[in-house]
């Protein structure tokens, strides 16, 4: 069976395409650096990172990108022997503006090296490429419109203003009139367009009704590429809107793919929600994950679940007999010369001014402040399980309280807990713990504890153990006995629902090692180990 979530964790906006026996997912990143994940399967169960493919200047630079913005929905394809990755590069969240920036680049090989980046447009963002079999090849965005209610196509959400489709080429670009295809249905927000052919048909699926409880994935169909086209028969494949209390929820966004038997599967965009005690009273603490879904065509052409119905299941049937395998609790030493594969870090594509390998650890170069938008010495991976432990030991000579380094979960500036290793002017060398509890305007810093903690010149060990909606910081020394310090803290923070809610901020929740230096003199932290242990 194919059990749901494949690709836990921060994994959203699953695009997927299959290369003879391989399939392919690519998700989006945001702003964590490298851009775009891929994971690669043989049976639809089980998939391991095959690359992470924006990984130099030439083809992405993120320095200044608020939080949420970056790599948006990106779309894979395979064709003429090469990989096709289209991507938007998102400058700005708030406000009327979006400044979506949209790219191509290609590879013979899913984990060689991609070529620089062609710009394309920047009229909206979730690009796709569709290879069409008479040799022509469509760019689809959807349209974004800053003029406010009232002046778009879709009355209840005037900003997403359908689907452009043009044609393009790698050598001339564009061309031909930008047509608006698809205007969407009354639930709105249509995004995310992927098409595909069978039979004749056009078939285009968007995203629809937000990245939130509201989301779909919607089909429509049509003869022609530039249409009209006409809805699903349900308007959705796949939501769980309309079930509240169905363990999958958010579902959405996603891709159809076919296996080399002719069976039919499509991918979707999902959430997992346990209680909390945040505004909402639910959150997602995984984030937005990739599911799979078993569908089946009708007499009447139109794509179906294969159960009947919108709502996608825990598990699934899959194309062979594998099962899927067991959560493992992972240890790093930081050995070879590059990060462990799991980790990433934010925005900058200049890593060696934030981190570097070596001499058996990984050390950070203190910058600029946690939750910077420029250059930020964070290197973290992402939280994958309900409950887990993660543990670090850190070597860190501060002399001011404006040097830190240690152990943070983190989600974005305004949304994080750090345990620090820092200097105290009475003190000397302690440690303390320091929260922002929520989204702009409201997210200040607080100090969870009443006074800081004393430690020795020693290295320190610093350990987080998460479950479900709390959290507890711990920490010990030349291995002595673990010492809670601080309270419980409320992990329902680390979230999309967290601060202002699940449309303010859309990426993950992450584990890692953080340092910064507000002085400028880039004092260096080491870190010998990293480790995760899922708990449930």
């Amino acid at each position: 069976m194919i059990r749901n979530p494949v690709l836990p964790g921060f994994n959203p906006d699953p695009s997927i395409c299959r290369v003879g026996e391989d399939y392919y997912i690519a998700t989006s990143t945001f702003e964590w650096y490298p851009g775009v994940q891929i994971h690669q399967s043989r049976d639809l169960v089980n998939w391991r990172l095959a690359s992470r493919p924006l990984n130099r200047a030439a083809l992405l630079d993120m320095r200044g990108n608020p939080d949420s913005c970056g790599i948006w929905a990106p779309c894979l394809s395979y064709a003429h022997g090469r990989f096709w990755l289209v991507y938007t590069d998102v400058k700005r969240l708030d406000g009327n503006f979006k400044d979506s920036h949209n790219y191509v680049t290609t590879s013979d090989a899913v984990d060689g090296e991609w070529t620089d980046r062609i710009y394309v447009n920047s009229s909206g963002f979730d690009p796709s490429l569709f290879h069409d079999d008479d040799g022509r090849k469509w760019f689809m965005n959807m349209q974004w419109n800053h003029r406010g209610p009232g002046t778009g196509g879709n009355p209840e959400h005037a900003s997403f203003d359908g689907i452009l489709l043009q044609q393009w080429n790698e050598i001339e670009g564009l061309s031909g009139p930008a047509i608006n295809i698809y205007p969407g249905t009354a639930r709105g927000l249509t995004e995310a367009p992927h098409i595909f052919k069978r039979n004749g048909w056009y078939y285009l699926t968007t995203a629809e009704g937000g990245t939130g409880y509201r989301h779909a994935v919607t089909m429509a169909r049509s003869r022609s590429i530039t249409g009209p086209y006409e809805d699903h028969p349900q308007k959705h494949l796949i939501s769980s809107a309309a079930a509240p209390r169905h363990p999958i929820q958010r579902a959405g966004h996603g891709q159809y793919v076919e296996t080399p038997d002719g069976e039919t599967y499509h991918t979707f965009l999902m959430g997992r929600p346990i209680s909390g005690p945040g505004k909402s009273g639910r959150f997602c603490p995984l984030g937005r994950e990739t599911g799979i879904e078993r569908c089946v065509w009708h007499d009447d052409d139109w794509l179906y679940l294969e159960q009947g119905g919108l709502l996608p299941r825990v598990e699934v049937p899959s194309p062979t007999d594998v099962e899927p395998d067991s959560p493992r609790s992972v240890r790093r030493t930081f050995d070879g010369d590059a990060l462990p594969p799991e980790f990433q870090w934010l925005r900058t594509p200049e890593k060696d001014r934030i981190f570097r390998l070596g001499d058996g650890s990984l050390t950070l170069i203190g910058r600029e402040s946690i939750g910077s938008w420029f250059e930020q010495a964070l290197v973290a991976r992402r939280q994958e399980h309900l409950a887990y432990v993660a543990e670090t030991m850190v070597s860190f000579d501060p002399v001011t309280y404006q040097q830190a380094a240690g152990l943070t979960t983190y989600y974005n500036r305004y949304k994080f807990h750090a345990l620090l290793l820092t200097h105290d002017p009475d003190a000397g060398r302690v440690l303390s713990i320091v929260s922002c509890n929520g989204d702009w305007p409201d997210g200040k810093l607080t100090m969870a504890l009443d006074a800081p903690v004393r430690v020795s010149d020693a290295p320190v060990e610093m350990r987080v153990e998460v479950n479900h909606a709390s959290q507890q910081f711990s920490w010990r020394q030349s291995g002595g006995a673990w010492k809670e310090v601080g309270p419980a803290l409320d992990a329902s923070v680390i979230s999309d629902e967290g601060g202002r809610g699940e449309h303010a901020s859309f990426t993950g929740a992450f584990v890692g090692m953080i340092a910064f230096d507000l002085t400028g003199q880039g004092a260096e932290a080491r870190f010998s180990r990293f480790d995760y242990e899922p708990r449930g």
